[in-house]
């Protein structure tokens, strides 16, 4: 019998990764989440702003005072690398 990996979902309030406890979303979430919204860019990138916006009142409930440019690299920052090349670019 064959084990299920452990999936990469955020732990909060402290937004570290419930399998690997790097900073959420760590790689293999990304991996993930661009697989899962494959050729729905609009919507990762909307599921994403979401969630950093409730890791900000999440630290800032536990008196951390985040620092938004690292936050927006962390969670919105990587989304460029997954999108489709157009058509129009493959030529």
């Amino acid at each position: 019998m064959t084990r299920r990996p452990r999936p990469h979902h955020p732990m909060r309030p402290a937004w570290l990764c419930r399998n690997c406890a790097a900073p959420w979303p760590c790689a293999p979430a990304q991996l993930h989440l661009a697989t899962e919204f494959y050729g729905h860019s609009i919507a990762l990138a909307f599921y994403l702003a979401a969630n950093m916006q409730d890791a900000v009142d999440d630290l800032y409930s536990l008196g951390v005072r985040p620092d938004p440019r690292a936050l927006h690299a962390r969670f919105l920052g990587w989304l460029s690398l997954t999108r489709r090349p157009h058509r129009a670019d493959l030529r």
